[in-house]
Formats: C-alpha cells, structure tokens, sequence
C-alpha cells in the first residue's frame, strides 16, 4: 500500500502532466525559429482519462496498469496551427505564450492542492 498515492490520488499524474506541458511549451517557444518545427503541447484530459480509465480496471493498485496504443500513452499531440509558417514551422509565438501562462497558473493551482492538503493531514497528525 502506498500512503502517497492514496493520499494525492491522481493529483500526482495531474502535476506530473502539468510538468511535462510546461516543457513541451517551452521547446516550443525556443524552436519558433527552427525550419519544420511541428508544435507539440498535451492533451490533459486524455492523461487524466487514461489514470482514470486504469483505475477503473484493476481492482488492486499492485496490478499492471493494461496496455495503451503507443501513439496517446503520454498524451503528447502536434498542435494544428492557425497559420503555418512559411519554412514548415508551426509554432505561432502569442499561442504558445498564451498557453504557457494557462499551463503555470493550472501548475501552481494544482501544486497549492497537494500542499494544502499535505497541511491537512500534518495538523491531523498532530491531533490539532
């Protein structure tokens, strides 16, 4: 049994995901200028589906998670730009910028959950 992941639950997968949007977005901001360059950013909710969708099928937290297709196992997708670049790029810099800024609030939103929470079960802890 995992104390942890019982008591984050899938805020964990959530923050991780988050993370790994933060990333995805800020390559894509640094290669804006590079020849081809396919945008990438992920799909949240078929992340969180996925955990979601697994939980749902084992009845122990020990199983194997089931196998997922190769192409959605993290989520990560090629954006469809409004208007591709000329050189085949197709980072548009005011998206990428706008999403960035989405992706750090929806992080630091879903960080101040777990440490809230972590507070909760640290005064119960302490029996106050």
């Amino acid at each position: 049994m995992n104390i942890l992941s019982d008591t984050f639950g899938i805020h964990e997968t959530a923050l991780n995901a988050r993370s790994k949007q933060l990333e995805l977005l800020a390559a894509n901001l640094a290669n804006s200028d590079t020849p081809h360059f396919k945008a990438r950013a992920i799909d949240f909710k078929q992340v969180l589906g996925q955990v979601q969708q697994d939980a749902l099928k084992t009845t122990d937290t020990r199983h194997f998670p089931l196998g997922q297709d190769e192409g959605s196992a993290d989520g990560v997708k090629y954006r469809v730009p409004f208007n591709a670049g000329v050189d085949g790029n197709t980072v548009e810099m005011n998206v990428e910028q706008a999403q960035y800024g989405k992706a750090a609030t929806d992080y630091r939103a879903t960080l101040m959950f777990i440490e809230n929470r972590a507070s909760t079960i640290k005064r119960a802890l302490r029996g106050e």
